[in-house]
């Protein structure tokens, strides 16, 4: 069996920079497992630009903001194995793939970075009567086509879901000549950024309704129509509002749902909101020495925040080598079950968090909390509460679930709450 210091699930921008940061960090046998015949993940059909301001200060496409880690990582010498399959993960670290090189092969891993991705949320779960026409993509799927196969997948379109990659194809499909109806969301606020509503919508004038839905397709062998249909409070259409759209293509933007079934397998715990793994302050699982990061962890909006969340992880992954190879450190940082954690609460309109736990001890100085909301907020501040104690208090304008939210803890102000065993992120009007 093959032995290694960190093996690295998915060679997107999750899995590459934190590949760099764990090479930086000190560890240099680290290994990336690519199933695709390239690096670079989704970024490689996103040809658009809006990517980087935040790690580079300027303004990228997907390929180019990929191309700077893979240029790095070469640079660095990190083995990267494309065409390769990852089918298994025990607890033990042993991961299992496929290959045409090498067959089926075991790796035997210290760490082991998970940075599989997310996929899309399928028609067969959204329950749409009618029959199973052709015509019907997800827009990641109709990305794809357009971008890189140089296929058109219709040429009257309506999307259902406000999600970013929805609003952005709304725009491609204009750009290519195809004209889009309308793009309708289920919920009364958009699942996108602001940013791409403006640009890809309202600056062609396509129209984005809220709080509806399609309620029938029409079509047998293609699509000929769909039914939109206004939503009332609990999400149910509404009788006399349905609108017909003669159309020969439905994209669905509804939803991303991390790539998580190698996890499951390893034992890891996920959390029923985010469906994602549920992490503590240096991205480690509940299972030792298995991080995760990115979109396999939770959803995010920008790729710069996944690659900072994924050095982040990279470097905490290299951390966990170098402790683990030295007997004397192991025993003095001992085990996460002997040391003080703290659980991070999502209360008062907050959804979730990202980390769950926190260990004041072996933190570092300032921690990083991401989280999202549950709805459209104006003039909220957000407040944190160690035990009693409130440590952050920042009023936020606007705050929306499509767009991630942070706040910064101090390991000062976690070790100074004695007895505290709580870390709540809550939201407040004063």
């Amino acid at each position: 069996m093959e032995s290694r210091d960190i093996v690295i699930i998915g060679g997107g921008p999750a899995g590459l920079a934190a590949a760099i940061a764990a090479h930086e960090a000190g560890c240099t046998d680290v290994l990336v497992l690519e199933r695709d015949v390239q690096l670079g993940g989704i970024l490689n059909q996103c040809i658009h630009n809006g990517f980087g301001l935040h790690t580079f200060k300027e303004e990228l496409t997907g390929p180019e903001y990929a191309a700077r880690y893979v240029d790095r990582a070469r640079e660095l010498g990190i083995e990267c194995r494309l065409g390769t399959m990852v089918v298994e993960l025990t607890p033990e670290h042993v991961v299992w793939t496929v290959s045409p090189d090498r067959g089926v092969h075991a790796i035997s891993a210290k760490a082991v970075i998970l940075a599989m991705g997310c996929r899309e949320r399928p028609r067969g779960a959204l329950n749409i009567p009618g029959f199973r026409p052709a015509g019907i993509f997800s827009a990641g799927t109709a990305q794809r086509l357009v971008n890189i196969e140089g296929e058109m997948p219709g040429r009257e379109v309506v999307i259902l879901g406000s999600g970013d990659i929805g609003l952005i194809m709304a725009r491609r499909m204009t750009l290519e000549g195809a004209h889009v109806a309308c793009v309708a969301e289920l919920m009364p606020y958009s699942g996108g950024l602001k940013r791409n509503i403006v640009q890809c919508l309202d600056d062609y004038g396509i129209p984005l309704l809220l709080s509806h839905t399609v309620t029938r397709v029409e079509g047998i062998n293609r699509v000929e129509a769909v039914w939109v249909a206004e939503v009332d409070e609990s999400l149910r259409p509404i009788a006399g509002t349905e609108v017909r759209y003669p159309c020969d293509t439905l994209l669905l933007s509804v939803g991303l749902l991390p790539e998580n079934e190698l996890s499951r397998d390893a034992g890891v715990e996920l959390s029923p909101v985010t469906r994602g793994p549920v992490v503590d302050d240096a991205l480690q699982t509940s299972v030792e020495g298995v991080f995760a990061c990115g979109n396999v962890l939770h959803v995010h909006d920008l790729v710069d925040y996944v690659s900072q969340e994924a050095a982040a992880a990279g470097r905490a992954a290299a951390r966990y080598v170098a402790n683990s190879s030295s007997e004397a450190e192991s025993q003095t940082e001992g085990t996460r079950e002997d040391e003080r954690c703290l659980s991070v609460v999502a209360e008062g309109g907050v959804r979730y968090t990202v980390p769950s736990t926190v260990y004041p001890a072996r933190m570092d100085e300032k921690l990083l909390v991401r989280f999202r909301v549950d709805n459209v907020y104006r003039d909220r501040f957000v407040s944190v509460y160690v035990g009693n104690k409130r440590v952050w208090h920042r009023k936020r304008r606007v705050m929306a679930p499509g767009e991630m939210e942070d706040v910064s803890l101090k390991r000062a102000d976690l070790e100074a709450a004695v007895g505290a065993t709580t870390i709540r992120v809550t939201l407040e009007e004063e």
